[in-house]
């Protein structure tokens, strides 16, 4: 790996992980200084961060964290929400033992961080393991990896999410019914709740009031 993708790899997991917080300034000097490297390669570091959104250019002030944008947020849960539906449905009348199995195995491992120390980034994990065996047991993984291409703002948004009190044993609840209904092959009841779960504190206003500062105006 050349050393422009190590600093991007590095900046965007900063970025996504909100070590760097929204807002925060991306001085060419501070970045040339921290990683021993010349401003000409770091620039093109800075213009891919900008290119995927996970900053923003300013006259004057330069490269900066981008801010949550919510309605990005809302449009790649409308689609999560809209293809999970549909993929869920599929899943079920095609779902095998082996497949039951594997996702009662991350869910296990999922409950099981919850209280931890850094449980959110091991829930985090095992949450996009959990959905993207869902997609690759449908044959949707193509679709899955498509997703994740444009995924910034949301990210961010849902780590923030789940520091809400309780929301992790939630999330984790959700994910059992998910797979029950699965098994029992009621589909009717999988829309609302995949709704639910992708949706439903979208438009809170506790979640806009506590997390202004990192949001989009």
């Amino acid at each position: 790996m050349s050393i422009k993708a190590e600093i991007l790899n590095t900046l965007k997991q900063e970025i996504l992980t909100l070590a760097l917080k929204p807002g925060t300034i991306l001085s060419e000097t501070a970045l040339s200084e921290r990683f021993q490297i010349s401003r000409t390669p770091l620039r093109d570091v800075l213009k891919q961060l900008a290119l995927e959104s996970y900053t923003d250019i300013y006259p004057k002030k330069g490269n900066i964290v981008s801010f949550i944008d919510l309605e990005s947020v809302e449009q790649i849960t409308y689609l999560r929400c809209t293809l999970e539906k549909e993929i869920l449905k599929d899943l079920s009348a095609q779902l095998l033992l082996p497949g039951v199995h594997e996702l009662k195995e991350i869910l296990k491992k999922q409950k099981e961080v919850i209280g931890q120390e850094n449980a959110v980034d091991s829930f985090l994990n095992l949450d996009d393991e959990f959905h993207r065996a869902l997609y690759r047991l449908a044959g949707r993984e193509y679709l899955w990896t498509l997703i994740q291409q444009s995924n910034v703002h949301y990210l961010r948004y849902r780590r923030l999410h789940m520091l809400k009190t309780d929301k992790l044993e939630e999330i984790w609840s959700e994910h059992q019914s998910i797979l029950e209904l699965m098994v029992q092959k009621e589909t009717t009841n999988i829309g609302p709740l995949i709704h639910h779960h992708l949706r439903e504190d979208i438009h809170s206003l506790d979640f806009q009031e506590n997390f202004s500062e990192y949001l989009k105006k």
